[in-house]
């Protein structure tokens, strides 16, 4: 994965939230079974020697993982959170394969709503007019 519409398109996809990382799994429908992996670490997480050393970490993690239990034809993304710099790496594979079943587990349409949203709920207070 290297392109932005990649990683928009499994933005809307199944999320599985750990303390080290957020997982993304989004199936594809181009009908390629190759599973493809991106990572994305923000300034907000430190400077450029520990962003570099968060994504070494988390492509040993998915090349080491995913192949076992990823999914054929999907997207997957790590998007490295602030409790995942200094993580004990066994920690980090049991969080992956945990989030991995989560996102087995869940049904499709199945989505979490994004950023405390709740359903119906939209902008000011409901009211229609004055």
């Amino acid at each position: 994965m290297g392109k932005r519409a990649d990683f928009l398109a499994a933005n809307r996809g199944k999320r599985a939230p750990m303390p080290g990382f957020v997982l993304l799994v989004r199936e594809r429908d181009d009908g390629d079974p190759a599973m493809r992996f991106g990572i994305t670490v923000t300034k907000k997480i430190g400077g450029a020697v520990i962003r570099n050393r968060m994504k070494r970490r988390f492509r040993v993690l998915a090349r080491e993982s995913l192949p076992l239990h990823g999914y054929a034809g999907a997207d997957h993304v790590l998007i490295g959170r602030d409790g995942g710099k200094e993580r004990d790496f066994a920690l980090l594979r049991t969080e992956l394969e945990k989030a991995l079943r989560k996102i087995a587990r869940a049904q499709p349409g199945d989505a979490p709503p994004r950023n405390g949203a709740r359903a119906g709920h939209g902008r000011g207070k409901g009211k229609v007019g004055k």
